[in-house]
């Protein structure tokens, strides 16, 4: 067994954030996301996101993840649903926890950066094919929105 301050013999899962960003874009809702720079899923388009760090809260590093990815800063997003499948990952035994927003007016000047090679803003209604299991993310945070009245708008 190794010294330090996790030093029991289970396996522990790895914690991810995942960020929805809603907005409408040309008269259509549409979903914030960034084509993947690394593998697993070189080369797809997922939601941004990534690795909890061990000091950092969930929130804040939803936010710090958005911020890197994409260069947006500054939006409320609100936690909505836990994904935590067994095969949902092939790096290993993944949960992430999912959180929402919108946007009124998509900003300028996104960017990608850190693990993201694009981004791009998409038409919910015409969503490529997504990394892992985001399109399930992506639907189950459209039906939250819409039940809780949230509106682009």
């Amino acid at each position: 067994m190794s010294e330090g301050p996790y030093c029991y013999p289970y396996p522990r899962p790895m914690v991810t954030v995942d960020a929805v960003v809603f907005s409408h874009v040309n008269g259509m809702r549409q979903v914030l996301l960034i084509e993947r720079k690394h593998d697993p899923w070189a080369g797809c388009w997922a939601l941004p996101g990534g690795f909890l760090e061990m000091g950092e809260s969930l929130e804040g590093a939803v936010a710090r993840e958005l911020a890197e990815e994409t260069g947006l800063y500054g939006v409320k997003l609100v936690q909505f649903h836990t994904f935590g499948a067994v095969d949902r990952d092939p790096r290993g035994r993944v949960i992430t926890v999912a959180y929402t927003g919108v946007v009124a007016h998509p900003p300028e000047g996104l960017r990608a950066a850190d693990d993201a090679a694009a981004v791009r803003w998409w038409p919910v209604d015409l969503l490529p094919v997504l990394a892992a299991d985001h399109e399930a993310i992506v639907r189950q945070a459209m039906l939250v929105q819409e039940r809780e009245g949230w509106t682009c708008a």
